[in-house]
């Protein structure tokens, strides 16, 4: 299946080779706060950007554990690596790979699936 999204503007477009996700995650750090973001992962072999806008980047984290991606001047968050695993709010870990805002999904209602949460506020 393939699964299409984008930003507001439509600046950012990915494809993603995949099934819907069947659960998202959601963390309470400012920046994913703010912003309503819920994720899906995926290897990034399974994701392609179908467009090139200009893009700003923001590492940061204990001992930067994340990178994310950006749209300027929007401040849509499509999609971030996270190249090492995460805790999860529950005590486990969320593997590394490509986390995509599900909410930017054209083909998938992010509201559907279960959410698991990160506590980003009190780790990162």
């Amino acid at each position: 299946m393939l699964i299409t999204g984008s930003c507001h503007c439509g600046a950012t477009a990915f494809e993603i080779e995949d099934e819907n996700p069947e659960e998202l995650t959601r963390c309470t750090c400012s920046f994913c706060a703010k912003r309503g973001a819920l994720y899906a992962y995926y290897q990034p072999l399974q994701f392609r950007q179908t467009s090139l806008p200009a893009m700003s980047r923001l590492t940061a984290g204990a001992q930067n554990s994340w990178r994310t991606t950006f749209v300027r001047p929007a401040v849509a968050r499509p999609f971030r690596m996270v190249p090492r695993s995460s805790l999860m709010a529950n005590g486990t870990e969320k593997p590394a790979g490509l986390g995509v805002n599900a909410r930017l999904s054209d083909n998938f209602d992010a509201a559907e699936a279960p959410v698991t949460v990160i506590d980003g506020k009190n780790l990162w």
